[in-house]
């Protein structure tokens, strides 16, 4: 080859070393040091070329992470795994793909790297994902079948609250059973919003109001030795949610900042509008690209290791003593707000604090008015009502709370006795209360036949968790009424008063 066209060459080849948008290098196999770096991997690496050249392999390496060999791509190729640091401290994980050449005249390896860093985390929010969720079926079934039981300690202790004398020696007693009732059906609500089988009723509403109204109760809630400052953008955008499950998300993430500042701090709560583009959405597989609006609590309290961070929304998972905390509280959060369509993500360094950023779909509609007015006060009732549950002591509890409050009450253990009943009975039926989930009919499936016959009838829903049957994703249909398991006479009495004199099913569903 003429020594012009060989110098031609040279300089091609030198070109697409140096602007080829794959790190790459070239090492002394005896020594490991650096005999020449490309423009990708000064960027990836942060070190200058002059640096590269004052350093070998081993001045990479982190000595906690040996190599791992792959399976070679070719006999002379072999791949492998390397944890590095780049000149910031960063750890990086990296494959390196070596290939034997000759430069400038003697023996060397010419190396092509390839950054795994965020194809590895990647990853690891996929296996995050698939433990949570089913971590998550498993919670929410528990809590369903619990909320049954419940409904019947919590139902029967009032009932019988209702008849004894107020010095009565057997009152105390019944107290501490609702009262362990009652804490035991928070227990279970918040196993399922972790696991997104709740029902929300969501409205358009505006973050800031929201935030604004609970600020008395924030501030009680984190005592005097921590300052709250609230930075609300005022151009913030409205979200589709359901306000109590944003109030509670609000509530567990301060009462969790809180707890980071045992001897006070700065405890900043902020709303800003966010658009997360594909750049971000890249690096989380959960996360859709668009609008946002931002709902963040930061702390400049202990903060946490990445060991911590790693298992934060897990539940039952807590850093705090025996007996300070049930592990829900950031299990809750992660439900609900995943439920909602949005997503959150924790920055945390030990020392320094934490900072939580929830970011639910941005949407342009005004917000939603407050209900006006009060809720009317319960009567007794005259009217009809069939009741449909297949579990025996949930029925005969809602049969004679029904029946004590005035009401007529027929009753059915499943779709197949309830249509019997139905065609049956000659008189009018006003309501029919039935469970969601039943075998072979759902309660939905079952309300629309009944409606069929008889178009005035209205219908309640209960149950322990909700299902496609009235629900998309856990969210209630508008103007749906559901009562959810456990509840308590009273309740029960409220929402069959509210729903009988509410509209007829028909309309309630568009004239399905």
């Amino acid at each position: 080859m003429p020594a012009r066209q060989s110098k031609e060459t040279n300089k091609e080849f030198r070109l697409l070393f140096e602007e080829t948008p794959q790190p790459m290098w070239v090492t002394d196999p005896q020594s490991g040091k650096f005999l020449a770096v490309n423009r990708a991997a000064i960027l990836l690496y942060g070190y200058s070329e002059d640096e590269f050249h004052q350093m070998s392999l081993s001045d990479l390496e982190s000595p906690d992470e040996p190599r791992r060999a792959l399976p070679p791509v070719a006999p002379a190729n072999p791949a492998c795994i390397h944890r590095h640091r780049t000149r910031s401290g960063r750890s990086i994980e990296v494959e390196i793909a070596e290939q034997p050449i000759q430069y400038r005249g003697q023996r060397a390896e010419l190396a092509v790297i390839t950054d795994l860093t965020s194809q590895r985390q990647l990853e690891e929010q996929l296996r995050q994902a698939q433990k949570m969720e089913a971590v998550g079926m498993l919670a929410g079934g528990v809590a369903h079948d619990f909320n049954n039981l419940l409904t019947i300690i919590t139902g029967y202790s009032q009932l019988i609250l209702n008849n004894l004398r107020a010095d009565d020696p057997n009152r105390h007693s019944v107290e501490q059973i609702m009262r362990a009732g009652e804490r035991a059906a928070a227990l279970t609500k918040q196993l399922l919003a972790f696991s997104r089988r709740q029902v929300l009723q969501p409205r358009i509403l505006d973050l800031n109001r929201l935030v604004s109204s609970l600020t008395a109760m924030l501030q009680r809630l984190i005592g005097e030795d921590v300052d709250l400052r609230l930075v609300l953008r005022p151009d913030v955008g409205r979200v589709h949610a359901d306000p109590g499950q944003v109030e509670q998300v609000l509530m567990n993430l301060v009462v969790n900042a809180r707890d980071a500042m045992p001897k006070g701090g700065l405890l900043t709560v902020e709303t800003a509008n966010v658009d997360l583009d594909e750049s971000y959405t890249s690096r989380h597989i959960e996360v859709k690209s668009g609008p946002y609006v931002m709902l963040a609590v930061s702390d400049n309290g202990a903060g946490m290791d990445e060991a911590t961070r790693a298992r934060l929304f897990e539940p039952f998972f807590t850093t705090k003593g025996a007996g300070k905390g049930t592990g829900l509280g950031l299990s809750t959060v992660f439900g609900i707000v995943k439920q909602s369509g949005g997503s959150l993500q924790v920055y945390s360094e030990p020392g320094t604090g934490t900072a939580v950023k929830v970011f639910l779909p941005r949407i342009d509609q005004p917000a939603a008015l407050d209900p006006e007015g009060q809720r009317l006060a319960v009567r007794r009732g005259h009217e009809t009502i069939l009741v449909v549950e297949d579990d025996d002591m949930v029925r005969n509890l809602v049969r004679e709370t029904l029946e004590r409050d005035g009401y007529t009450v027929l009753d059915a253990n499943g779709p197949a006795e309830a249509r019997r009943a139905a065609e049956r009975f000659p008189g009018v039926i006003h309501l029919v209360i039935t469970d969601v989930i039943m075998p072979k009919t759902n309660g939905r499936d079952l309300a629309l036949q009944l409606v069929k016959r008889r178009p005035n009838l209205k219908v309640l829903y209960m149950s322990g968790y909700t299902d496609s049957a009235i629900a998309s994703s856990g969210v209630l249909e508008p103007d749906v009424s559901f009562l959810q398991k456990p509840f308590t006479p009273v309740a029960l009495t409220a929402k069959v008063r509210e729903v009988l004199e509410s509209e007829p099913f028909t309309r309630q569903m568009g004239g399905e």
